[in-house]
């Protein structure tokens, strides 16, 4: 499947909208983004959670970075083969990441069918 960058992000902002209030109120100095790949350049890595879990926190606040959830487009898009199933992947990618920022591990993720 192909789509401009800009297309994948509007869909991704568009499933950001569909979550649930009481899944995205707590996040608190996270940011999302959109990258092509993730670093070693694979497809097999949808997303990414790229910070300090609320369950391992202890003296977090004011002056931090922002967490950061990745969502990656070309392997989203090599995965799906039409737009509504790529919103069903990017909008469980979504979940998944969330869930690693309160702290819930891929081991639960799979337990509740998110992984």
């Amino acid at each position: 499947m192909e789509m401009e960058a800009a297309a994948f992000e509007e869909i991704v902002v568009d499933e950001l909208d569909r979550l649930p209030d009481d899944m995205v109120d707590g996040l608190d100095n996270v940011v999302f983004v959109v990258e092509d790949r993730p670093e070693d350049g694979s497809l097999d890595l949808l997303g990414l959670y790229d910070g300090l879990a609320l369950t391992e926190r202890t003296q977090y606040g004011m002056g931090e970075l922002p967490d950061r959830i990745v969502v990656y487009r070309e392997p989203h898009l090599a995965a799906c083969d039409d737009e509504s199933e790529l919103r069903d992947e990017i909008h469980t990618t979504l979940v998944h990441e969330i869930a690693h920022f309160y702290g819930i591990d891929d081991e639960q993720l799979h337990e509740l069918g998110w992984a």
